[in-house]
């Protein structure tokens, strides 16, 4: 069975760091490329950051291009979202994605981020 726990949310005030981890199990975790995806209170789902499977390449969108940073241990099964410099807009329930994306297959239960003063 396919499972992605996500983990190190919280609250942060603005420009604040947070990391986020995601263990995987039940799957080859080092063949699949893997993605951080947000959803914001009343917004719909937006990518954040994605990986590939070797860790060689990773992708942002321009909203956090600059401050996130996305990371891979694939001999521990874990993927990592470094947050840094957060802003009120980073608040959103952030899930890791199994699977490239666009042919994504299976989410985390999400992390909760609050960024307010």
């Amino acid at each position: 069975e396919v499972q992605l726990m996500e983990s190190g949310g919280g609250l942060v005030q603005p420009g604040g760091s947070l990391r986020l981890s995601c263990a995987a199990s039940g799957f080859t975790f080092s063949n699949y490329d893997m993605n951080w995806v947000r959803q914001a209170p009343g917004k719909g789902r937006e990518w954040v950051s994605g990986i590939n499977s070797g860790g060689g390449w990773t992708g942002y969108a321009d909203s956090v291009k600059g401050r996130f940073t996305i990371s891979r241990d694939n001999a521990n099964h874990t993927l990592y979202l470094q947050m840094n410099d957060l802003k009120p807009e980073d608040t959103a329930v952030y899930y890791c994605v199994k699977g490239a994306w666009g042919r994504e297959d299976y989410w985390g239960q999400g992390t909760q981020v609050i960024v307010s003063s």
